[in-house]
Order: structure tokens, then C-alpha cells, then sequence
């Protein structure tokens, strides 16, 4: 039999979902909220993943499967608050139990057009997430997620006026907001796993500097180090500014910073021997970057030691 090759299923609109879910037409073409209680799909359908034309924020309860996002999943066997961004390839796997508790909350990004948040949402994080880490919620947490949603619900089921975009996306705010908390206190309560993170960046980053991969490959970038340690780059500057107060790039630069100086101090290298041997190609761009970082030139740095 001949082996079926499953692509992505990319759903452009609220209203297409919503026949995929075998569920009523949504209210509003640009915004929904689900009960994932009434929700009926055939798994296949999302076989080889799913891309989405609009954001999805789901809270989930006692769920046994799995979902993939990227190329690692996330563990919802616990109560969990997930973000989908436009555009973002994830997957589903068949659970244990199909029954499901919880909601999704849809909305278009045109819904928000007009509103400070169109710009502001891109701000929030948890939308990149690298999905090893979802965002945990306790109980008094979960109840509070909940009441927005049921706030948000009653409002999407009332009859629509004038104001109800604008009360609705005031939800929304309050939505993010409370998980932008919650996503910092995650941060707090796992200092441990995060410290380990921390470690294993260095370590990375000392071996690249130290063997040959800097001059084969040039400066280590964000999305090289993030995907060596598994996680999105905008997770890991995250995680790196709750612990140390500087964001990944600073991290790199830093140990560049540490292995210039190395060089200038043990070695007669011209300074731009040293530029190029740290994969500038450019020594002008070290040097500016050598001066901003220690407020001094290469070359005067150097004469520290002459």
C-alpha cells in the first residue's frame, strides 16, 4: 500500500476551523471562543500539522496527549495555558482520551486593527514559545484565566453593539496581562531547570570559542544557540534576563569580549588579525564593539600589557 504523505493543514479563516470541528458558525467572523467539550474532528484531518491564519489561545485540563510545536512537544498532562501565533506550525497527537476540557479562545489579527494591543500583542512572549515550556497554571491561577474567558463568552454570546469589540478585546488584555504574570512566576518557581539552562549556554558558548567553530563559521548567532539548547531565542532571552538581567545577544557578546581579550593579552596579533580570527569581517565592527563593551579601544587595551 502506498504510503500517504500528510502536509499541513492551513485553516485561513475562524469560520473554517469551526466546520472542521464539526461546531455552529462562529458569531463573529473574527473572534470565537470554544468549549472544548462540544468540539468532534476526525484526528486525520490534522495529520500533518496544522497552520493557523489567527491566534489561538488554549487552556487546557487533564489532557493526555501530546502537541508538537516545532520540532519538540508539549506535556499537557496537567492543566496548562497555551499561544498560537499566525503562521505557526504545530502538530497534534492522537490522545489516550479524546475528551477534552477546557476552552480556545480565536481571534483574527484584523479584529485588533484600530487597537494599541495590533502592536502590543508581538510584545507578549509566550507566543514564541519553543514549546518544551508551556505555562503551567495552579489552581487559583487557572480559576482566574477561566473568569476571563467566561467573561469573554457572555460577551460573545450577547447581542452585538457598538461596544463589544471594544469589551471584548479589553478581555483579551486582561487575558495577556494576567499570563504575562504568570509566565514571569514560572520563571521564579523554576530557577533550578533555568540555572541548568544557564550552565549548559555556557558551556556551549566556551566550547564554540574555544575550538574551531568560530572561524568556520563565524560569530554564533541567537537562532544557532536556541536551537542548540532547544528552545525559541525569544524563550531563552527570557529565561536569560529573569536570571542574569541580559538577554542572549549580550550573553555572545560577552564571552567574545573575554576571548578578545585573551588574545589581545597572550598574543602579538594585529587587531584586526584578532577581528578576523573572531569571524568579523569587518575590524572596524570589532573595534566598535570591543569599545562599547569596555569603553576602550582594542589597541589601547592591548598597551594594558605591553
Amino acid at each position: 500500500m502506498k504510503k500517504t504523505n500528510h502536509l499541513p493543514l492551513t485553516v485561513q479563516s475562524i469560520s473554517e476551523l469551526h466546520r472542521i470541528l464539526h461546531i455552529p458558525e462562529p458569531q463573529h467572523p473574527m473572534v470565537s471562543i470554544v468549549d472544548f467539550n462540544k468540539i468532534d474532528y476526525d484526528d486525520q484531518v490534522f495529520a500533518g500539522g496544522f497552520l493557523l491564519n489567527f491566534f489561538m489561545i488554549c487552556i487546557k485540563k487533564d489532557f493526555k496527549g501530546k502537541i508538537k510545536y516545532g520540532q519538540n512537544y508539549l506535556d499537557f498532562d496537567e492543566g496548562v495555558l497555551s499561544f498560537i501565533a499566525p503562521g505557526q506550525l504545530c502538530y497534534r497527537s492522537v490522545a489516550d482520551d479524546k475528551a477534552l476540557e477546557g476552552y480556545m479562545l480565536l481571534f483574527h489579527p484584523d479584529f485588533l486593527r484600530g487597537y494599541p494591543i495590533a502592536k502590543s500583542i508581538k510584545n507578549y512572549e509566550f507566543f514564541s514559545y519553543s514549546v518544551t515550556e508551556a505555562l503551567y497554571l495552579s489552581k487559583k491561577e487557572e480559576g482566574m484565566i477561566e473568569g476571563v474567558l467566561h467573561h469573554i463568552e457572555e460577551e460573545y454570546h450577547s447581542t452585538i453593539d457598538p461596544f463589544s469589540q471594544d469589551v471584548i478585546i479589553s478581555h483579551i488584555e486582561v487575558l495577556l496581562n494576567y499570563a504575562n504574570r504568570f509566565y514571569n512566576r514560572q520563571f521564579i518557581t523554576r530557577k533550578v531547570m533555568h540555572h541548568d539552562l544557564l550552565v549548559k549556554m555556557e558551556d556551549l558558548l566556551s566550547e564554540y570559542f574555544e575550538g574551531s567553530l568560530l572561524q568556520e563559521k563565524g560569530l554564533p548567532t541567537v537562532q544557532y544557540v536556541s536551537e542548540q539548547l532547544n528552545v525559541s531565542p525569544n524563550y531563552l532571552s527570557a529565561m536569560l534576563r529573569s536570571l542574569t538581567g541580559m538577554n542572549t545577544q549580550q550573553h555572545i557578546h560577552n564571552k567574545l569580549i573575554e576571548k578578545a581579550k585573551e588574545i589581545l593579552s597572550t598574543t602579538t596579533l594585529s587587531v584586526s588579525e584578532v577581528a578576523y580570527q573572531l569571524g568579523f569581517e569587518y575590524p572596524q565592527s570589532f573595534n566598535k564593539l570591543f569599545k562599547n563593551k569596555t569603553n576602550i579601544s582594542p589597541l589601547k587595551f592591548r598597551t594594558m600589557f605591553s
